[in-house]
């Protein structure tokens, strides 16, 4: 049963392998660009596995910021993988030996977990650990490929190569901006906020890395006092 679950988690993670591979090719040219070398770039990808945080350190990096800043802000971007850990150590098999749960926490993804969490059986290491064979070497491989091509490819093409990396994102917050006012409050405040730290004097002075650790902070808390979640539809929805 358990080889079945590891080959089920193989089969689940092909399209997450795909999509990583996708979206760390744009991190791993970005990643070159801005001065890192190709070895630099894969162990960050091997070693982060977040999409988010890695583009935050990256601009944080290329700004010349503190280890401060890029802690602050990773913790900051990437808590809701704590939570996320939390909730799978809940369903996973009670017979899973202990090391499995800090073993597992390494590659737990968005994607990742939305696969773990959708079980209508309780949660087999081997399924999980199925999915990360193949969805992080599709992150660590795209982010290789990125940065050979981020040093090999002429400077036009790798500009309009980088144009890819914010329609990325725009993919991301447009549909479900459309469909939630609450997800839209927040992303038009967030850029509204960023936007007054880039032409206001005073918080112009502002590193970059401190600007995503305060739009993130702020932003999130005024959006969770006016549109709080409604618990019965959370226990609905559990």
């Amino acid at each position: 049963m358990k080889t079945k679950d590891y080959r089920n988690g193989l089969r689940d993670g092909i399209p997450v392998a795909l999509g990583y591979f996708a979206v760390s090719f744009a991190f791993g040219m970005e990643a070159a660009t801005n001065g890192l070398s190709i070895i630099q770039a894969v162990l960050i990808s091997l070693t982060n596995v977040t999409s988010a945080g890695q583009f935050s350190a990256l601009g944080i990096i290329a700004a010349g910021g503190t280890y401060i800043e890029i802690a602050l802000t990773q913790l900051v971007i990437n808590l809701r993988y704590c939570l996320m850990s939390f909730s799978l150590a809940q369903k996973l098999d009670r017979s899973a030996a202990n090391w499995h749960r800090y073993l597992m926490a390494y590659s737990v993804t968005d994607e990742i977990f939305a696969l773990d969490a959708s079980l209508n059986t309780p949660l087999t290491p081997k399924y999980h650990y199925g999915i990360t064979s193949v969805a992080v070497p599709g992150w660590v491989l795209g982010t290789f490929v990125g940065a050979i091509s981020g040093t090999l490819l002429p400077s036009f093409v790798i500009s309009a190569l980088g144009v890819a990396i914010y329609g990325m994102f725009l993919a991301i917050i447009i549909p479900p901006a459309r469909q939630n006012r609450a997800i839209l409050f927040v992303v038009l405040s967030a850029m509204g906020l960023s936007f007054l730290f880039s032409v206001l004097p005073l918080l112009k002075k502002v590193s970059s890395g401190f600007v995503i650790i305060i739009v993130t902070v702020v932003i999130a808390a005024i959006a969770a006092w006016l549109e709080p979640i409604n618990d019965e539809n959370n226990k609905g929805e559990s």
